[in-house]
Protein backbone atom coordinates (compact mmCIF):
# COMPACT_ATOMS: atom_id res chain seq x y z
CA UNK A 1 0.00 0.00 0.00
CA UNK A 2 1.19 3.96 -0.90
CA UNK A 3 1.80 5.61 1.70
CA UNK A 4 0.05 9.07 1.71
CA UNK A 5 3.66 11.36 0.95
CA UNK A 6 3.82 8.59 -2.13
CA UNK A 7 0.43 9.29 -3.59
CA UNK A 8 0.89 13.30 -2.84
CA UNK A 9 4.25 12.85 -4.73
CA UNK A 10 2.52 11.82 -7.18
CA UNK A 11 0.18 14.29 -7.90
CA UNK A 12 2.52 16.76 -8.31
CA UNK A 13 3.42 18.07 -11.91
CA UNK A 14 5.70 16.20 -13.89
CA UNK A 15 5.46 18.63 -16.79
CA UNK A 16 4.26 22.38 -17.09
CA UNK A 17 0.69 22.10 -17.22
CA UNK A 18 -1.91 25.08 -16.20
CA UNK A 19 -1.11 23.81 -12.49
CA UNK A 20 2.29 25.17 -13.03
CA UNK A 21 1.33 28.28 -14.55
CA UNK A 22 -1.35 29.62 -12.20
CA UNK A 23 1.65 28.96 -9.05
CA UNK A 24 4.01 30.85 -11.26
CA UNK A 25 1.81 34.10 -12.02
CA UNK A 26 0.31 33.84 -8.27
CA UNK A 27 4.23 34.11 -7.11
CA UNK A 28 4.57 37.34 -9.34
CA UNK A 29 1.27 38.86 -8.01
CA UNK A 30 2.15 38.06 -4.36
CA UNK A 31 5.49 40.03 -4.85
CA UNK A 32 3.21 43.17 -6.18
CA UNK A 33 0.80 42.92 -3.42
CA UNK A 34 3.12 42.12 -0.85
CA UNK A 35 4.43 45.66 -2.15
CA UNK A 36 1.03 47.64 -2.29
CA UNK A 37 0.22 46.25 1.71
CA UNK A 38 3.55 47.52 2.98
CA UNK A 39 2.79 50.76 1.50
CA UNK A 40 -0.20 50.89 2.76
CA UNK A 41 1.21 50.56 5.89
CA UNK A 42 4.04 53.32 5.64
CA UNK A 43 1.37 55.48 4.53
CA UNK A 44 -1.18 55.29 7.30
CA UNK A 45 1.76 55.78 9.40
CA UNK A 46 1.06 52.36 10.44
CA UNK A 47 4.80 51.17 10.51
CA UNK A 48 5.28 50.99 14.01
CA UNK A 49 1.59 49.67 14.92
CA UNK A 50 3.90 46.71 15.53
CA UNK A 51 6.80 48.60 17.93
CA UNK A 52 9.27 45.47 17.49
CA UNK A 53 9.95 42.44 16.27
CA UNK A 54 9.53 39.31 15.73
CA UNK A 55 6.67 40.12 18.49
CA UNK A 56 4.54 42.99 17.92
CA UNK A 57 5.28 44.56 21.22
CA UNK A 58 6.98 43.34 23.86
CA UNK A 59 4.11 41.62 25.79
CA UNK A 60 2.23 40.39 22.84
CA UNK A 61 2.67 38.49 19.74
CA UNK A 62 -0.57 39.82 18.16
CA UNK A 63 -1.65 43.76 17.84
CA UNK A 64 -2.70 45.47 20.97
CA UNK A 65 -5.77 47.44 21.03
CA UNK A 66 -3.29 50.03 22.45
CA UNK A 67 -2.28 50.81 18.59
CA UNK A 68 -5.41 50.61 17.50
CA UNK A 69 -6.08 50.42 13.45
CA UNK A 70 -2.17 51.10 13.06
CA UNK A 71 -1.38 48.31 14.93
CA UNK A 72 -4.15 46.31 13.16
CA UNK A 73 -2.49 47.24 10.05
CA UNK A 74 1.04 46.62 10.23
CA UNK A 75 -0.13 43.09 12.18
CA UNK A 76 -1.94 42.04 8.80
CA UNK A 77 0.69 42.74 6.89
CA UNK A 78 2.89 40.73 8.71
CA UNK A 79 0.61 38.03 8.42
CA UNK A 80 0.73 37.99 4.63
CA UNK A 81 4.52 36.55 5.02
CA UNK A 82 2.59 33.52 5.38
CA UNK A 83 0.71 33.82 2.65
CA UNK A 84 3.84 34.52 0.77
CA UNK A 85 5.53 31.52 2.07
CA UNK A 86 2.87 29.10 1.00
CA UNK A 87 2.94 30.00 -2.03
CA UNK A 88 6.59 30.23 -2.29
CA UNK A 89 6.44 26.69 -1.35
CA UNK A 90 3.68 25.55 -3.33
CA UNK A 91 5.86 26.36 -6.29
CA UNK A 92 8.98 25.06 -5.21
CA UNK A 93 6.56 21.34 -5.02
CA UNK A 94 5.07 22.29 -8.06
CA UNK A 95 8.53 21.74 -10.33
CA UNK A 96 10.30 19.46 -7.96
CA UNK A 97 9.73 16.63 -10.12
CA UNK A 98 10.88 17.71 -13.03
CA UNK A 99 14.47 19.40 -11.63
CA UNK A 100 16.34 17.37 -13.34
CA UNK A 101 14.85 18.90 -17.10
CA UNK A 102 14.12 22.77 -15.93
CA UNK A 103 16.71 23.01 -13.42
CA UNK A 104 16.08 27.17 -13.81
CA UNK A 105 12.83 26.85 -12.88
CA UNK A 106 13.95 25.34 -9.52
CA UNK A 107 15.80 27.42 -8.32
CA UNK A 108 14.11 30.38 -9.05
CA UNK A 109 11.86 28.81 -7.32
CA UNK A 110 14.21 27.71 -4.03
CA UNK A 111 15.54 31.21 -4.29
CA UNK A 112 11.98 33.18 -4.37
CA UNK A 113 11.27 30.97 -1.27
CA UNK A 114 14.84 32.01 0.83
CA UNK A 115 13.40 35.66 -0.03
CA UNK A 116 10.62 35.04 2.05
CA UNK A 117 12.71 34.67 5.67
CA UNK A 118 14.94 37.45 4.38
CA UNK A 119 11.99 39.86 3.43
CA UNK A 120 11.15 39.11 7.61
CA UNK A 121 14.16 39.64 8.77
CA UNK A 122 15.01 42.83 6.80
CA UNK A 123 11.03 44.04 7.88
CA UNK A 124 12.22 43.44 11.40
CA UNK A 125 15.36 45.65 11.63
CA UNK A 126 13.86 48.17 9.87
CA UNK A 127 10.83 48.30 12.93
CA UNK A 128 13.79 48.00 15.32
CA UNK A 129 16.17 50.78 14.15
CA UNK A 130 12.74 53.10 14.09
CA UNK A 131 11.88 52.84 10.24
CA UNK A 132 15.19 54.10 9.37
CA UNK A 133 14.91 55.37 5.57
CA UNK A 134 17.63 53.83 4.09
CA UNK A 135 16.75 50.15 5.27
CA UNK A 136 12.75 51.13 4.50
CA UNK A 137 13.93 51.70 0.89
CA UNK A 138 16.54 48.64 1.10
CA UNK A 139 13.32 46.65 2.05
CA UNK A 140 11.55 48.46 -1.18
CA UNK A 141 14.63 47.71 -3.27
CA UNK A 142 14.44 43.84 -2.59
CA UNK A 143 10.97 43.59 -3.65
CA UNK A 144 11.66 45.28 -6.90
CA UNK A 145 14.48 42.77 -7.33
CA UNK A 146 11.83 39.50 -6.16
CA UNK A 147 9.23 41.03 -8.73
CA UNK A 148 12.03 40.80 -11.58
CA UNK A 149 12.52 36.96 -10.53
CA UNK A 150 8.93 36.48 -10.53
CA UNK A 151 8.57 38.17 -13.68
CA UNK A 152 11.77 35.88 -15.18
CA UNK A 153 9.44 32.49 -13.47
CA UNK A 154 6.54 33.56 -15.50
CA UNK A 155 8.31 34.07 -18.76
CA UNK A 156 10.17 30.44 -18.49
CA UNK A 157 7.31 28.81 -17.99
CA UNK A 158 5.74 30.28 -20.63
CA UNK A 159 8.68 30.43 -23.48
CA UNK A 160 11.47 27.84 -22.00
CA UNK A 161 15.05 28.48 -21.23
CA UNK A 162 16.83 31.16 -23.53
CA UNK A 163 17.59 30.00 -27.09
CA UNK A 164 20.05 32.47 -27.77
CA UNK A 165 19.68 36.44 -29.27
CA UNK A 166 16.75 36.17 -31.56
CA UNK A 167 17.30 40.29 -32.37
CA UNK A 168 20.20 42.51 -33.15
CA UNK A 169 22.61 42.94 -30.16
CA UNK A 170 22.18 46.86 -30.77
CA UNK A 171 18.63 46.25 -29.87
CA UNK A 172 19.22 44.08 -27.20
CA UNK A 173 21.65 46.73 -26.30
CA UNK A 174 19.06 49.47 -26.16
CA UNK A 175 16.68 47.16 -24.26
CA UNK A 176 19.20 47.17 -21.48
CA UNK A 177 19.78 50.66 -21.52
CA UNK A 178 16.06 51.06 -20.26
CA UNK A 179 16.43 48.47 -17.75
CA UNK A 180 19.28 50.64 -16.42
CA UNK A 181 17.51 53.47 -16.94
CA UNK A 182 14.69 51.88 -14.57
CA UNK A 183 16.92 50.65 -11.96
CA UNK A 184 18.30 54.55 -11.72
CA UNK A 185 14.77 55.72 -11.35
CA UNK A 186 13.83 53.43 -9.02
CA UNK A 187 17.06 54.22 -6.37
CA UNK A 188 16.34 57.62 -6.96
CA UNK A 189 12.89 57.42 -6.35
CA UNK A 190 13.64 55.28 -2.94
CA UNK A 191 15.74 58.47 -2.13
CA UNK A 192 13.07 61.05 -3.02
CA UNK A 193 10.59 59.06 -0.99
CA UNK A 194 12.87 59.04 2.13
CA UNK A 195 12.81 62.26 1.83
CA UNK A 196 9.39 63.05 1.80
CA UNK A 197 6.43 63.39 4.52
CA UNK A 198 5.42 59.48 4.52
CA UNK A 199 8.27 58.37 7.57
CA UNK A 200 6.06 55.63 8.20
CA UNK A 201 4.65 56.87 11.53
CA UNK A 202 3.81 60.01 12.99
CA UNK A 203 6.68 60.10 15.84
CA UNK A 204 4.29 58.93 18.61
CA UNK A 205 4.51 55.45 18.54
CA UNK A 206 6.96 54.18 20.91
CA UNK A 207 8.30 57.61 21.08
CA UNK A 208 10.36 56.93 18.15
CA UNK A 209 11.36 60.19 16.18
CA UNK A 210 10.58 60.75 12.34
CA UNK A 211 14.02 60.11 11.04
CA UNK A 212 14.33 61.32 7.07
CA UNK A 213 17.68 60.81 4.92
CA UNK A 214 17.88 64.80 4.49
CA UNK A 215 17.93 65.47 1.08
CA UNK A 216 16.04 68.26 -0.02
CA UNK A 217 12.38 66.46 -0.83
CA UNK A 218 12.04 69.04 -3.78
CA UNK A 219 15.17 68.65 -5.40
CA UNK A 220 15.11 65.06 -5.55
CA UNK A 221 11.78 65.14 -6.94
CA UNK A 222 13.19 67.04 -10.10
CA UNK A 223 16.21 64.68 -9.85
CA UNK A 224 13.81 61.35 -9.71
CA UNK A 225 12.50 62.45 -12.78
CA UNK A 226 15.26 62.77 -15.08
CA UNK A 227 16.08 59.21 -15.32
CA UNK A 228 12.13 58.26 -15.51
CA UNK A 229 11.90 60.66 -19.15
CA UNK A 230 14.92 58.80 -20.30
CA UNK A 231 13.70 55.45 -19.59
CA UNK A 232 10.37 56.69 -21.66
CA UNK A 233 12.42 58.34 -24.34
CA UNK A 234 14.01 55.27 -24.76
CA UNK A 235 10.88 52.96 -25.03
CA UNK A 236 9.54 54.94 -27.41
CA UNK A 237 12.67 54.53 -29.53
CA UNK A 238 12.68 50.93 -28.93
CA UNK A 239 9.24 50.79 -30.10
CA UNK A 240 9.67 52.50 -32.79
CA UNK A 241 12.39 50.04 -33.75
CA UNK A 242 10.24 47.14 -32.61
CA UNK A 243 7.44 48.18 -35.64
CA UNK A 244 10.32 48.14 -37.53
CA UNK A 245 11.40 44.94 -37.54
CA UNK A 246 7.57 43.49 -36.52
CA UNK A 247 8.64 41.52 -33.53
CA UNK A 248 5.48 40.50 -32.11
CA UNK A 249 5.84 39.77 -28.25
CA UNK A 250 8.27 42.00 -27.86
CA UNK A 251 6.76 44.80 -29.30
CA UNK A 252 3.40 44.16 -26.89
CA UNK A 253 5.82 44.05 -23.75
CA UNK A 254 7.08 47.49 -25.18
CA UNK A 255 4.01 48.94 -25.92
CA UNK A 256 2.12 48.04 -22.66
CA UNK A 257 5.57 49.32 -21.15
CA UNK A 258 5.06 52.58 -22.89
CA UNK A 259 1.63 52.67 -21.69
CA UNK A 260 2.35 51.73 -17.57
CA UNK A 261 5.22 54.30 -17.90
CA UNK A 262 3.23 57.57 -19.44
CA UNK A 263 0.65 56.22 -16.62
CA UNK A 264 3.41 56.29 -13.43
CA UNK A 265 4.62 60.08 -15.03
CA UNK A 266 1.16 60.93 -14.86
CA UNK A 267 -0.02 60.03 -11.20
CA UNK A 268 4.07 61.32 -10.16
CA UNK A 269 3.34 64.48 -11.50
CA UNK A 270 0.05 64.93 -9.69
CA UNK A 271 1.07 63.61 -6.40
CA UNK A 272 4.04 66.21 -6.50
CA UNK A 273 1.54 68.97 -7.42
CA UNK A 274 -0.98 67.89 -4.89
CA UNK A 275 1.28 67.90 -1.92
CA UNK A 276 1.75 63.18 -2.14
CA UNK A 277 -1.78 62.56 -0.94
CA UNK A 278 -1.44 59.02 -0.10
CA UNK A 279 -3.38 57.06 -2.15
CA UNK A 280 -1.73 58.39 -5.30
CA UNK A 281 1.65 57.71 -3.65
CA UNK A 282 0.41 53.84 -3.56
CA UNK A 283 -0.38 53.70 -7.09
CA UNK A 284 2.54 54.81 -7.74
CA UNK A 285 4.39 52.20 -6.06
CA UNK A 286 2.64 49.85 -7.01
CA UNK A 287 2.69 50.70 -10.94
CA UNK A 288 6.83 51.37 -10.15
CA UNK A 289 6.72 47.36 -9.55
CA UNK A 290 4.70 47.36 -13.06
CA UNK A 291 6.89 48.56 -15.14
CA UNK A 292 9.72 46.72 -13.70
CA UNK A 293 8.04 43.92 -14.50
CA UNK A 294 7.83 45.16 -17.90
CA UNK A 295 10.78 46.06 -18.04
CA UNK A 296 12.05 42.88 -17.47
CA UNK A 297 9.89 41.15 -19.72
CA UNK A 298 11.13 43.05 -22.68
CA UNK A 299 14.74 41.86 -21.83
CA UNK A 300 13.67 38.20 -21.78
CA UNK A 301 11.99 38.28 -24.64
CA UNK A 302 15.25 39.33 -26.70
CA UNK A 303 16.57 35.55 -25.87
CA UNK A 304 13.50 33.41 -27.15
CA UNK A 305 13.49 33.65 -30.79
CA UNK A 306 9.35 32.52 -30.23
CA UNK A 307 7.44 35.61 -30.60
CA UNK A 308 3.89 34.47 -29.47
CA UNK A 309 3.39 32.97 -25.98
CA UNK A 310 2.71 29.33 -26.72
CA UNK A 311 1.18 27.02 -24.30
CA UNK A 312 3.20 24.79 -21.66
CA UNK A 313 6.36 24.07 -22.91
CA UNK A 314 7.68 19.98 -22.83
CA UNK A 315 10.39 20.49 -21.07
CA UNK A 316 12.31 20.26 -24.09
CA UNK A 317 11.24 17.25 -24.91
CA UNK A 318 13.52 15.20 -21.99
CA UNK A 319 12.36 12.22 -20.48
CA UNK A 320 12.01 12.63 -16.81
CA UNK A 321 14.54 10.33 -14.63
CA UNK A 322 13.71 7.20 -12.90
CA UNK A 323 15.34 8.82 -9.53
CA UNK A 324 12.10 11.13 -9.66
CA UNK A 325 9.36 9.01 -10.60
CA UNK A 326 7.57 6.81 -7.69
Amino acid sequence: MQSRTTKLWQRLPTTIDQRVRFIAWLSLAGQVVIVATGGAVRLTASGLGCTTWPKCTTDSWVATPEYAMHGIIEFGNRLLTFVLAAIAVAAFLAVIRFRAQRPDLFWMTFWLGMSIPAQAILGGITVLTGLNPYLVGAHFLLSAILVVLGTVLVYRVYNGRSAGLGVDSLMVGLGWLVGLAAAVTIVIGILTTGAGPHAGHDGDAADAPVVRNGFDPINMQHLHSYPAYAMLGLSILLLIWLIAVRRGLTLRFASALIATTLLQVVVGIMQARLGLPEVLVGVHMVLACIVVSLVAAVILSFYNSCQVLPGPVPNDAVEEPATLRS
